[in-house]
């Protein structure tokens, strides 16, 4: 998260222990953090200087800083912690402001460093990496069907004056327009149902990439939708461009302009009749319009259908031996040694899997998409990777 969104202070001191970790390369966790690179190396150098108080903004501590945590708070704290080892910043704090009546106590992000350089911190090591769920776009497509998108186009209305909401389904491989589709709201059940037709006719792709807006996504955890979680059961992967960056799925927008150029200015009489000019603008778009990108080829020359079928029924959802399986209620919680753990109501009735990265640390599978962290200390459940919007 940028910085100018939390307190400075608070930021910096999270980064330089998340930098202490190990986890993350310099480049990867400033884009985490949402700051450069050169940033980063300059507040890793200042709190190895001057420690925690080289943290506070515009620092330059000088020898003798005033705002540095004194001699007899940090000989309290590291005291109190010897005492009770499995007692965390937040709690010594308390218990400490309870007992000595005094104005200088640090923050708690500060006494989690001072615990860690007083070595009264037990070292995590992650010791698997996995990608992180739904995702700024990283497939590049060698061949057809590696990755479709999909988006509604921006709704307009017909002469009559109902709405009309073009869905759009394209092969990014070849440019072929796999559907064009004018719906009179962007429903979850009509979606569901152009897809169908649309995996019968032309098979599964390996990769579907989207925006962040429903029913594509949603706010649940990891951005699962009703429909997205039906294309993880037929194992596609899921791909999501970030908030307020249509960019990434420029060739898609690309479609846009040109099917708004030639089938809807000026918009038809009515819905039929738009749809109408849609199946005319694919048909002309895939088989008669060359494409300067493909070498002005036609994407009908390029594309095949996918050889992977939609099935009739979903297959049972298997998990490797050393997972731990459970099942998502109705309520959307899954049961962890008694204990209630809330996920997303959008799993409902759906297996789960969980792999242990680390010591009490479980990374959170729904088929083979990793969708969550679990703490089974803290029974809570947070996301594995940054929320695409959280750079919006």
């Amino acid at each position: 998260m940028p910085w100018h969104l939390v307190s400075t202070m608070d930021a910096r001191v999270q980064f330089v222990a998340d930098h202490q970790r190990e986890i993350f390369s310099m480049t990867e966790l400033c884009r985490r953090h949402g700051i450069s690179r050169q940033t980063g190396y300059e507040t890793i150098a200042r709190y190895r200087k001057y420690g925690p108080a080289g943290l506070a903004p515009g620092s330059r501590r000088p020898e003798n800083s005033p705002t540095a945590t004194g001699d007899e708070p940090v000989k309290l704290i590291v005291a109190l912690r010897k005492r009770h080892p499995s007692f965390g910043p937040k709690k010594l704090l308390r218990i400490l402001r309870r007992r000595h009546r005094r104005s200088d106590w640090p923050a708690a992000s500060t006494v989690a460093l001072i615990l860690k350089r007083q070595g009264l911190v037990a070292e995590r090591r992650v010791r698997a990496q996995h990608p992180p769920a739904p995702l700024v776009p990283r497939i590049v497509p060698a061949r057809a069907n590696d990755l479709w998108s999909v988006d509604f186009k921006g709704q307009f209305r017909t002469r009559d004056g109902r709405y009309c909401y073009p869905l759009t389904i394209a092969d990014r491989f070849s440019r072929y327009l796999l559907d064009c589709y004018g719906m009179l709201a962007p429903s979850e059940q009509g979606t569901f149902a152009r897809f169908r037709r649309v995996f019968a006719t032309f098979g599964l792709p390996l990769a579907i990439r989207s925006d962040n807006g429903a029913p594509f996504a949603s706010t649940a955890l990891a951005g699962l939708s009703h429909l997205s979680v039906w294309w993880l059961r037929l194992g596609i992967r899921l791909e999501r461009i970030r908030r307020g960056h249509p960019e990434e799925n420029g060739g898609h927008e690309y479609v846009h302009r040109v099917l708004k150029r030639d089938a809807a200015r000026p918009p038809a009489a009515t819905c039929a009749r738009q749809q109408a000019r849609f199946e005319q603008f694919r048909q002309t778009y895939n088989h008669v319009r060359p494409h300067e990108a493909l070498g002005q080829v036609v994407p009908a020359d390029l594309y095949r259908p996918s050889p992977r079928s939609l099935p009739t029924r979903l297959l049972a959802i298997e998990y490797p031996g050393h997972f731990e399986v459970r099942r998502v209620t109705e309520g959307g919680s899954f049961s962890w040694h008694g204990h209630a753990v809330f996920l997303t109501h959008v799993l409902s009735g759906e297996p789960i899997g969980l792999e242990e990265v680390d010591d009490g640390i479980w990374t959170v599978y729904f088929c083979h998409q990793p969708i969550g962290r679990f703490d089974e200390r803290t029974k809570h459940v947070t996301e594995t990777h940054e929320r695409c919007g959280s750079h919006a």
